[in-house]
């Protein structure tokens, strides 16, 4: 019997790599000539670029989100993100696509891409529960010989900790039935030096074989693909890059208070140090830090550090200047305001872009919004301006009963104060210079020395 049981062992290796082979082969294949169904849940920022991209590829690709309103629209060939046209969404929808809030049809893709919201709780801790629930949703109802990839900004080991033991837990072998990767998503709104399909893509595999089908599903729609090791070395990768921003930007607002208490101009400084060809890289500050990704992806690996002992004070104290912004340009208005007889309280502010970045409709952790919260709670009658925003949207965290206001000579005349926060190319500077009783200045727009503006 012994001899049978050692037999048997001998024999186990063989037949699994045969099985593994042929059932990551036949994927291959399918993703290679095109037959592959992929789908892509979350349908935001992230996802809606990637479904469009794999459309354009020649794939048929199922869309899945919860928000009922956003698959219908995109089912009626209509698009709610500014910088992604109604007629790429029709054109997708001519090659196949549609979009479902069916999770029961996760069995149907071939490919699953998962580009879910990553924020933090209330106490600045990973918030995973649009990962968790996702997985959840979908977990029931996958199938032998799917590839499925993470893109969200999580953690390292999130994809391992997380995801791989609810795959495993429906008795599907990790590499051999279903393939698991995670590769982080590097999408930059409205920049048009940039696009889906020339972003190099990392992408990092729960084991060898799960890395060959994640690169084969990426290679098949993206430019170029960067391999690393694991999900975890993936998972860093994506914190790197925006702990990296972050840092350099807590640093360049740390420069910026040195530089206005020596009656310096920032901007002057950084764009004559930018002059050195090698050495330097010109970061800008800002009202605070917005977006998705850099006020939020630090303190996931600041989290995570802590379970290994470790006190990333760098992080943690760019962190800190970033987190303050608000409240400095804050007292910036009160001394602006101080200056010309009036107080905060009973003063009318109009802010300036409410995006968090220019020439985007993306208002996701938008410092603008922080900074009119807290305007509004020390008694200003808040207005804004951006032709990007035209009704202040439904936010998880914050409400304002607002639609945007047309700049005019008469309107602009009109408000105490104007607070540019986002610096649009699409604002007059000049009709709102000649015209704003005082301007503070966020964004570095006005150069030199104007009676009328305020620099922060």
């Amino acid at each position: 019997m012994p001899y049978l049981e050692e037999q048997g062992s001998m024999l186990q290796g063989p037949i699994v790599a045969e099985r593994e082979s042929g059932m990551l082969n036949e994927l291959v294949s399918k993703i290679e000539d095109r037959t592959a169904v992929i789908g892509i849940v979350g349908l935001g920022y992230v996802g809606l670029p990637l479904m469009l991209r794999y459309s354009y590829a020649g794939f048929r690709v199922i869309g899945f989100d919860i928000e009922q309103g956003k698959v219908d629209k995109l089912n009626h060939g209509e698009s709610y993100i500014e910088h992604i046209s109604a007629k790429s969404v029709a054109e997708a929808r001519r090659k196949g696509f549609e979009a479902t809030s069916d999770f029961s049809r996760a069995s149907e893709p071939d490919a699953i891409i998962i580009c879910v919201p990553t924020p933090l709780n209330a106490y600045r801790e990973p918030d995973l529960s649009f990962i968790l629930s996702t997985a959840d949703s979908l977990v029931p109802h996958l199938r032998i010989g799917q590839v499925l990839s993470l893109e969200s900004t999580t953690y390292p080991g999130t994809t391992d900790e997380e995801l791989r033991p609810r795959i495993e837990s429906r008795g599907f072998k990790v590499g051999e039935d279903i393939f698991l990767v995670f590769s982080p998503e590097r999408e930059d709104p409205g920049n048009p030096n940039f696009k889906t399909r020339s972003i190099p893509k990392v992408c990092g595999g729960a084991t060898p074989a799960c890395r060959k089908a994640g690169i084969a599903l990426y290679a098949s729609a993206i430019d170029e693909v960067v391999p690393v090791s694991s999900t975890r070395a993936a998972e860093l990768t994506k914190l790197l890059e925006n702990i990296h921003r972050a840092v350099n930007i807590g640093l360049i607002n740390e420069m910026k208070i040195i530089a206005d208490r020596m009656n310096i101009d920032i901007y002057e400084v950084i764009n004559a140090a930018a002059t050195k060809p090698f050495g330097f890289t010109p970061y800008y500050p800002g009202p605070g830090l917005g977006g998705h990704c850099i006020p939020i992806d630090p303190f996931y690996l600041t989290w995570k550090a802590r379970q290994f002992g470790l006190h990333t004070r760098f992080i943690e104290l760019a962190g800190e200047i970033n987190n303050d912004m608000p409240q400095w340009v804050v007292n910036k208005v009160a001394s602006a305001l101080n200056d010309r007889g009036r107080s905060i309280k009973g003063s009318k502010i109009l802010v300036l872009g409410i995006a968090y970045k220019k020439d985007v409709d993306d208002m996701r952790e938008s410092p603008s919004v922080k900074l009119m919260e807290i305007l509004r709670s020390k008694g200003a009658e808040i207005a804004y301006s951006d032709p990007h925003v035209p009704v202040f949207p439904r936010m998880r965290e914050h409400h304002f009963d607002l639609e945007s206001v047309r700049l005019t000579r008469e309107s602009v005349a009109s408000y105490d104060l104007l607070l540019l926060a986002t610096n649009h190319s699409s604002f007059d500077y000049g009709l709102i210079q000649k015209h704003a009783k005082v301007i503070v200045d966020t964004r570095g727009v006005y150069p030199g020395h104007l009676h009328n503006v305020v620099k922060s």
